[in-house]
């Protein structure tokens, strides 16, 4: 039975509710006056429901498409503006107990290189992602209680934090590990993170269970459930996602939406993020071997409704995709991206990137001054911001400044300080001067005078050698 507010998971994720969307779905996808009211209630940026959004999923008219594209467009800057966020991931541990047939880190795997990374080596790869200008960052670790208990990712996390390198912070530490308990939850609370995530792999539980036919991660239940007991144990920022390509998209699609309804029903707040990976080649993964492939167009289509269904949610695309597939994306309602990431453990401080043992193909390898320089050059603000969390505006109290529009007036001058921090500290000489030409123009879109002033004489300030500013 489908309900919402249940915290059963199949009972808000519903298998029969989902077929039954799908079938409402492909019976209206022809229907003009249902998807104009659709598109009319998304014009409302209040949301869509899993059902109205699978009937625009299912519609293939052109017109109507370049019109959810548009409102994707538009609602995008409604609430984010021109910024993007950057971020990298940092892979901790690549031991797992976890048969996951899509994982090149499963158990069986006897030709992958197993490392588990030092305090000592943490510190190393911590200095050369500062030394790069990140100042966020994801950090994952297969499971695997042995080798990466909780004390392991609280000690790393402890780390990452306490190390300050020249002008290189790490100001915010989002965490991407295995469903676990409401008592880990409230540790890894304690111990500052910004946003759990947990990718759902697939909504599909019969596939879900054939797809990790052994370890712990073959409970759906628990793995499903798992963001209600992060929320129980105080984390109130948690990011979705599924890998896209396992099992029909547009099941996959619905059961997204669903959960993102089940947390704002619940816990009345949704998703902090949306991640939108696809299933990418890895080390003796072939994704040929999987037949739901998605293609790019499917891709951007799922991105610009996941941006008009859950207009306040962040959207995180990674460097699995390419820069071509980036660039729509972004345009589509995407507002966080990786810049030169590394995916196996210990890969940044080597000079060539391994590919024995990365967890997936990086497609997009350009260096982060490079992402950085494309997406101004494309009117994007690059930001490294990461004061909402420190100032405690997170869960609710975000969603609410998001909802409201109240944004322009803390992050776009915190992306702008921020991208400042960058270009003084480890930008080229021809990425600084698109920045600081940028800056100059973009200083006069913060709304409120006051705040506008303050932005400004706190440029000056980086310029002058002073960091961390924050509205």
């Amino acid at each position: 039975m489908f309900n919402p507010k249940s915290l059963k998971a199949e009972e808000f994720i519903s298998h029969e509710e989902i077929l039954s969307t799908l079938e409402y779905a492909d019976k209206n996808k022809d229907n003009m006056e249902l998807v104009d009211q659709i598109i009319a209630k998304a014009k409302e940026r209040k949301g869509l429901s899993h059902r109205e959004a699978s009937v625009l999923l299912a519609c293939d008219n052109e017109e109507k498409i370049k019109e959810i594209y548009a409102l994707a467009e538009q609602i995008k800057k409604d609430f984010y503006g021109n910024r993007i966020v950057m971020f990298a991931p940092l892979y901790l541990s690549n031991y797992c107990v976890n048969g996951c047939v899509y994982c090149p880190y499963h158990l069986k795997n006897n030709h992958i290189a197993r490392k588990k990374l030092t305090q000592e080596e943490i510190e190393k790869e911590v200095i050369a992602l500062q030394d790069m200008g990140h100042k966020r960052l994801a950090i994952e670790a297969g499971e695997d209680p042995v080798n990466n208990p909780i004390e392991y990712i609280l000690e790393s996390i402890k780390t990452i934090y306490a190390i300050k390198h020249k002008n290189g912070a790490i100001r915010r530490v989002n965490v991407n590990i295995a469903a676990t308990t409401v008592e880990n939850y409230r540790k890894l609370k304690e111990a500052g993170i910004g946003t759990y995530i947990l990718f759902q792999e697939t909504y599909h539980k019969e596939s879900y269970e054939q797809l990790h036919p052994t370890g712990p991660k073959h409970d759906y239940a628990y793995h499903t459930e798992a963001m209600d007991r992060a929320m129980e144990g105080g984390i109130d920022d948690v990011g979705l996602g599924v890998l896209f390509g396992l099992e029909l998209y547009r099941y996959e699609f619905a059961g997204l939406l669903m959960h993102a309804e089940h947390l704002e029903a619940v816990h009345g707040v949704g998703p902090h993020t949306i991640s939108v990976p696809r299933l990418k080649r890895a080390d003796d993964i072939d994704p040929d071997q999987f037949d739901n492939g998605i293609s790019d167009e499917i891709f951007e289509k799922i991105c610009a409704l996941i941006r008009i269904s859950v207009p306040y949610t962040g959207m995180i695309i990674s460097t699995r995709e390419s820069q071509a597939v980036r660039e729509k994306v972004i345009k589509l309602g995407v507002s966080q991206i990786s810049g030169a990431s590394r995916t196996s453990v210990g890969g940044y401080t080597e000079e060539e990137r391994p590919h024995d043992s990365e967890q997936f193909d990086v497609s997009d390898q350009r260096t982060l001054d490079e992402v950085v320089r494309w997406l101004m050059e494309l009117g994007y603000i690059p930001s490294f911001c990461t004061a909402c969390y420190r100032e405690g505006r997170t869960g609710d109290r975000f969603m609410s400044l998001c909802k409201a529009g109240q944004i322009q007036n803390c992050c776009h001058p915190n992306a702008l300080m921020t991208l400042k921090e960058f270009l003084m500290d480890y930008a080229s000489p021809e990425t600084r001067e698109i920045g600081e030409k940028l800056i100059a123009e973009e200083v006069y879109n913060v709304p409120k005078e006051k705040v506008r002033e303050i932005c400004k004489e706190n440029l000056v300030n980086i310029e002058n050698g002073k960091r961390d500013f924050r509205f």
